[in-house]
């Protein structure tokens, strides 16, 4: 399945989805294992970006008990989109390789972005203090939604044809249409599953055990993985798990966050030639 390059392995992946983080990156990962004609592995490797220093070895795990399978291998770091040395290490490695990008209204992606490290407990203050500038504990909130900066990144290293762009807009509106087109871009004939599709990946808003409790079944996650959504466990999970109320975005910072990315959003546009006006009007769009 997969189509050999000069200087491609036979575990080099052919496709990746590189992000952004909180676009429902998880949600295309999920429709394409569905896939029999692919292979994506569950972890994200983050090996473009935060462990590359383990070495090509570490990332070969993560395909080589699927090489010659005949089935075509791909990952999906959210991570790479944002990260200043992705774009080149992947053109270095993959030069060949097809890329998928999603994009979500920035301000939607960063409060959600700050909801995910709330709930782990990594950050613990309202989202003023994360969000009102760059110069924070944690400033990929605002940074990796600068979509249109990023973007001339990777555009520097990979033509335009081998990059696929799609909207969280898309996946909610016509999410058949969206698989499809992924599809066609790494190469393979699409297999659309509704079930999945009615699933919103990533959901912040769902019920979460207590922190306490997810720190120590932390180390236990891969085992638990294939439990989820058997009765038994769903049912003893639902005893403990609870929504979690986070410090909500203020009107006013939502504002300034509007005005924060207007240029990026600006050009972002221009690049995709897609009108995306809508995410710098008042208001949550999701």
């Amino acid at each position: 399945m997969t189509q050999a390059y000069p200087g491609q392995a036979d575990w080099h992946p052919s496709f990746i989805i590189i992000g952004a983080v909180k676009a429902a990156t998880t949600w295309a990962l999920e429709q394409l294992q569905v896939n029999p004609t692919l292979y994506m592995p569950d972890p994200e490797p983050h090996y473009f970006s935060s462990e590359f220093e383990r070495g090509e070895d570490f990332y070969r795990a993560y395909f080589e008990a699927h090489v010659g399978s005949g089935r075509m291998l791909g990952e999906k770091s959210a991570d790479y989109l944002a990260h200043p040395d992705a774009a080149q290490r992947i053109a270095k490695m993959l030069p060949h390789a097809r890329l998928v990008v999603q994009f979500r209204n920035p301000v939607e992606r960063a409060y959600s972005d700050y909801k995910m490290l709330y709930r782990r407990g990594t950050v613990k203050e309202g989202p003023e203090a994360y969000l009102t500038s760059l110069d924070n504990p944690q400033p990929r909130f605002l940074n990796d939604g600068l979509y249109a900066q990023h973007m001339r990144r990777w555009l520097d290293h990979f033509p335009a044809e081998q990059i696929h762009a799609f909207l969280y807009d898309d996946v909610k509106a016509q999410p058949k249409e969206t698989v499809e087109a992924i599809s066609r871009h790494i190469g393979v004939d699409p297999v659309f599953d509704a079930n999945q599709a009615r699933k919103k990946a990533n959901n912040a808003s769902e019920r979460f055990l207590p922190l306490p409790v997810r720190k120590v079944l932390a180390p236990l996650k891969s085992t638990i993985a294939p439990l989820r959504g058997h009765p038994l466990f769903e049912s003893t999970r639902g005893l403990f798990a609870r929504e979690i109320a986070y410090p909500p975005l203020s009107p006013q910072l939502r504002l300034r966050l509007r005005d924060f990315y207007a240029e990026d959003v600006e050009q972002l546009g221009k690049l995709l030639g897609r009108d995306l006006s809508a995410w710098l009007k008042d208001g949550p769009r999701d």
